[in-house]
């Protein structure tokens, strides 16, 4: 048996000797070996214990794990998909990626499958299609900085609920010598940190949906806007320095040192906080761009890590045990409590402190999260990438006329 748990490069992603293919066939009598591929680094370990757990229970399969890097994944998995021997389980981002892998024809109807039955169906549409469900969303994930309480504490903050006072609370931070907003400007940093930038300044979803059907554009005021509020964190030093250059895993360690009070990520980055500092007390907050009074939404959430089956594996029976055995509330339990995930599996039980803490979200006005609502990855790249160009010096009407001109090319293809 072997587990494949390392973080591989696009480089050396060859997977000659890993392929799930090679591996004995139901009814040979030799074990049947499935490959799970996924993003998830930081999971591994979780993983490798459920992994065996779930071998011991099944002792004919062996569940070969390969987790790529979670900034190469989109690209990555549907490629590794097409052959049938790479991902007999994979996981998928909701939006654009889904709906790719889904024109693909890549995704197995998992509509009468056993493990749906486990799921909140409300949590489960994003992996919907046609009438189908095509995978399930494992994670409930609050896409919002996560902010050290006793920093806010020390220097008698809140979270604020206007602009202006967000503003106010970076400028007290900085004053102090604290980085207000660590910020992995490298990765996924600014696709993160536009969900809660963008929701009140475009509250409803059709402004967003509507840039792939060439109904709206980057150009107008509620994308201007967003980005010239990114410039006006930038220019009041609410990021650490070289905020562009710095990867996920730095931006996390800067916020768990106490060296930064917020972190521009979400709850995903939970568990990577707390290996480094367990004491660390957090909580969420979003920046309200708008008058209280004007404020629709109160934070995001993402249900995502979207598990399914590859409708080219030779191994799908041996695939849908797997994915029971995950969407079994005791293991969903296991894998929500050790990795600090909320999960969308109904009935599981949360015994971690954070994850009560951050449950009370739950009960407030979240919307999904927008970068997900584009469906199409090159108009999700350009608004994305017009962030990074105001953060590097660009004019916010600049960057956003630049982006909408690539928007124009895509949709001209």
């Amino acid at each position: 048996m072997k587990k494949w748990a390392g973080v591989l490069l696009a480089a050396s992603l060859t997977l000659a000797g890993c392929s799930a293919g090679t591996s004995g066939s139901p009814g040979s009598g030799q074990k049947e070996k499935i490959s799970f591929i996924h993003w998830r680094g930081e999971d591994t370990k979780v993983f490798n214990e459920l992994i065996s757990q779930f071998e011991k229970e099944n002792p004919k399969i062996d569940v070969e794990m390969n987790v790529f890097p979670s900034d190469q994944y989109q690209t990555l998995a549907q490629t590794k998909l097409m052959d049938g021997t790479v991902g007999d389980v994979f996981a998928s981002f909701p939006g654009a990626q889904f709906q790719s892998i889904a024109k693909a024809n890549l995704y197995a109807d998992l509509t009468d499958s056993k493990a749906v039955k486990n799921y909140q169906p409300e949590y489960i549409k994003a992996g919907q299609k046609d009438g189908k469900q095509l995978a399930v969303p494992y994670q409930l994930v609050y896409n919002m900085p996560l902010y050290n309480e006793e920093i806010f504490k020390k220097y008698g903050l809140t979270p604020p609920k206007n602009w202006d006072d967000f503003l106010a609370a970076v400028m007290t931070l900085k004053k102090n010598g604290l980085t207000p907003i660590a910020f992995p400007g490298a990765d996924i940093g600014p696709g993160q940190f536009m969900n809660t930038m963008v929701m009140n300044n475009a509250p409803d979803d059709a402004a967003i949906t509507n840039l792939e059907k060439g109904k709206s554009k980057l150009t107008e005021e509620w994308w201007v806007k967003t980005l010239t509020q990114f410039k006006e964190l930038k220019d009041a030093g609410a990021f650490q320095d070289n905020e562009l250059g710095t990867k996920s895993d730095a931006a996390a360690a800067l916020f768990a040192q106490g060296k930064a009070a917020m972190l521009a990520t979400g709850t995903y980055s939970i568990s990577t906080v707390k290996s480094i500092n367990p004491n660390i007390k957090l909580q969420l907050l979003a920046p309200i761009t708008v008058p209280e009074n004007q404020a629709k939404w109160e934070g995001i959430h993402t249900t995502t890590f979207m598990l399914g089956i590859n409708s080219r594996s030779q191994h799908k029976e041996a695939a849908e045990k797997f994915l029971e055995f995950l969407s079994d509330p005791k293991h969903a339990s296991d894998y929500a409590n050790k990795t600090v995930q909320h999960v969308t599996v109904k009935d599981v039980t949360y015994s971690s402190e954070d994850l009560k803490k951050t449950a009370e979200w739950s009960n407030k006005k979240t919307r999904f999260q927008p970068r997900f609502l584009i469906q199409n990855m090159d108009v999700q790249t350009a608004a994305v990438n017009s962030i990074q160009d105001v953060l590097s010096g660009t004019d916010p009407k600049e960057a956003a006329a630049k982006a909408q001109k690539i928007v124009d090319q895509a949709l001209a293809k």
